[in-house]
């Protein structure tokens, strides 16, 4: 599926089991490292595994110390004779191998209804193990065969070097067959298939990093008071009779990523991240399933917000559940309309940030939607987008999207996409493509997938911006102008999805959750439902009118083929002169028949009666 669409539920590449990780739902989308190169005569590629440099590192821990010890051993044993290999095998030794290691623990707290669900604690270690057979130019990942070249498997806990040594042993030999086998298919396919657009090599040439920072602290927080405060967002849904389910879930997750290269990289990049999800859903008399959600980030549990400021938000998202369930659901709509800064970076992640990703310019199958437009103009001369992985905070709101380090061991980078409206480059793995020899620190995977292209911290900037009240005088005045009653502004969206292959449309759709007609008559703002955006990329891009002086970040989740990455958005609000808009699916169960226990008369309290 993620083949065909890039699914966002706008967290950092986790090794945690599904019921801890920091979102239960599906809601969108979003430091400096020593660098070091080891160099190698122009056109070496020998076996011996190359040699990080001396001056860069501190004491190693024994995680690294053991991956980097088994890696050399496999390295410069695999393939040849007397390391266990049939004769057939032994000409056929690895040109590269990695070990990455996510070790991560987190507690997890979940509650519903006013009362605790659900409290624990993890730690978990997973190894991917990647293995490149052939060279640089053909391997087996060539192609279709991409996943062949990661194994995972979950590793000890302990600082047992042997145990770790013979795990990641098992995972090199299981990674080593699987890489042979995809090799020979590569080689075969390749005699026969016809010559492809693009040629560009299976790997791009990195210098080595090398980074050894101090492990990530464990996590320590004061659980029961965490409990408690959970416990008493998801009560304040309470006071909202008709919102019939809600989960209110808080994460703290310290995470250290390990990794070491036969090219010398040896990298240790701490993360911390702390989140609290508010989930609520509500369903229209008419069988309309409507959900909101509320989200607060923070790189610690300790900076998050205040009690006070969550419960607010928590009773703002209430109040607005029960008004959609009573609004009207809207009419399909082509007219001029605003989004909000929040609903503009998801628009901005889904419509243009997908189609920026370095491996969408390659492959038959791909759709290229930018790929012959480099250098050209794509959006309005006023617009410019860089992403950015090295920024955690973006007007003291964090970003989801930051690292120090790609999932391919390279340095993170801000990458300036698009300047003055016109495409510069796009987002890099370490896999080529045309013009474009080398990764820019963008290759991106969730733990047993490998790495692409992925967006961080998408941000777009405006050289003409205005108070969004004149925003909305130009709305008006565009909708008078097309002969419309009125014109749409979206307040807040949820999710969409990108489709970039070419087996399908060139399309997108993005699913709004506050929407209100903008009455040209002077009547006042009405709140509608059951609205989704839907689209084309070239033409959205340049129905863009003007934008606020006021930018929103909105971070999330993000689905597409290397599995599941944190992302962050940041945007203004923009005019745009036409958006078109489609119905939703209507439902078809009526709302609960029985009424919820207790209402409306159980008086709401400040624990769990």
């Amino acid at each position: 599926m993620f083949l065909a669409e890039k699914s966002c539920s706008f967290s950092r590449r986790s090794c945690l089991p599904e019921s801890a990780r920091p979102s239960c739902v599906r809601f969108c989308l979003l430091a400096a490292a020593l660098l070091c190169t080891a160099t190698t005569a122009p056109g070496q590629h020998g076996r011996k595994i190359h040699a990080a440099a001396k001056d860069a590192v501190p004491s190693t821990p024994l995680l690294l110390d053991a991956m980097t010890g088994e890696l050399q051993r496999a390295f410069t044993s695999l393939g040849k004779s007397g390391a266990g290999q049939k004769d057939a095998d032994k000409q056929l030794p690895p040109y590269f191998i990695s070990y990455s290691i996510s070790d991560a623990n987190a507690v997890s707290i979940r509650a519903q209804y006013g009362a605790l669900a659900d409290s624990n604690t993890s730690h978990v270690r997973i190894a991917d193990v990647q293995v490149r057979i052939g060279d640089p130019k053909l391997d087996n990942t060539h192609g279709n065969h991409r996943a062949s070249a990661v194994n995972s498997l979950q590793i000890p806990l302990g600082d047992d070097r042997a145990a770790l040594s013979r795990t990641l042993w098992l995972a090199t030999n299981a990674g080593y067959g699987n890489a042979l086998d995809n090799y020979l298919r590569v080689k075969t396919e390749a005699q026969v298939r016809a010559k492809e657009e693009d040629s560009s090599p299976d790997f791009s040439k990195e210098p080595a990093q090398v980074s050894v920072s101090t492990p990530a602290p464990a996590v320590t927080v004061d659980r029961a008071a965490w409990e408690k405060r959970i416990k008493a967002l998801s009560l304040v849904f309470r006071e909202f009779p008709d919102v019939y389910q809600n989960i209110a879930m808080f994460t703290v997750q310290s995470q250290t990523d390990y990794y070491a290269s036969s090219e010398g990289s040896r990298i240790v990049a701490p993360h911390q991240q702390a989140r609290v999800v508010v989930f609520a859903v509500t369903r229209a008399e008419d069988g309309m399933d409507l959900f909101r959600a509320q989200t607060f980030e923070a790189e610690t549990a300790d900076t998050l917000p205040s009690q006070d400021q969550m419960e607010a938000g928590v009773r703002e998202l209430g109040k607005s559940l029960e008004a959609l369930r009573k609004a009207p659901v809207t009419e399909p709509f082509d007219g001029p309309a605003i989004l909000s800064g929040r609903a503009s970076a998801v628009f901005f992640h889904e419509v243009l940030g997908h189609r920026l990703e370095g491996q969408r310019q390659r492959g038959d199958e791909e759709g290229q939607t930018f790929t012959k437009e480099l250098n050209k103009e794509v959006l309005p001369p006023f617009l410019s987008v860089s992403d950015d992985p090295t920024v955690s905070t973006f007007n003291k709101n964090w970003l989801s999207g930051t690292y120090a380090f790609d999932d391919e061991g390279q340095k993170a980078r801000r990458v300036d996409l698009i300047q003055n409206g016109v495409l510069k480059t796009f987002l890099m793995s370490r896999l080529p493509i045309a013009s474009f020899a080398e990764s820019n620190g963008h290759g991106r995977g969730q733990t047993g997938r490998m790495p692409t292209g992925r967006q961080g911290n998408l941000i777009v900037t405006s050289t003409k911006a205005e108070p969004e009240a004149d925003l909305r005088k130009q709305l008006i005045a565009e909708a008078k102008k097309q002969g419309k009653p009125y014109g749409l502004y979206f307040e807040d969206i949820s999710s969409g999805f990108a489709v970039t292959t070419r087996s399908a449309p060139q399309a997108f759709q993005v699913i709004p959750l506050v929407v209100w007609r903008v009455y040209v008559d002077g009547r006042p703002d009405e709140l509608v439902r059951g609205v989704s955006i839907v689209g084309t990329p070239l033409a959205a891009m340049k129905r863009i009118l003007a934008t606020s002086d006021k930018s929103e970040v909105f971070n999330g989740e993000c689905g597409a083929e290397s599995g599941t990455v944190p992302v962050s958005a940041v945007a203004p609000a923009m005019l745009v002169s036409e958006i078109e808009t489609q119905r939703q699916q209507q439902g078809t169960q009526r709302p609960p028949i029985l009424s919820i226990p207790g209402a409306p008369s159980t008086p709401v309290t400040k624990e769990g009666q």
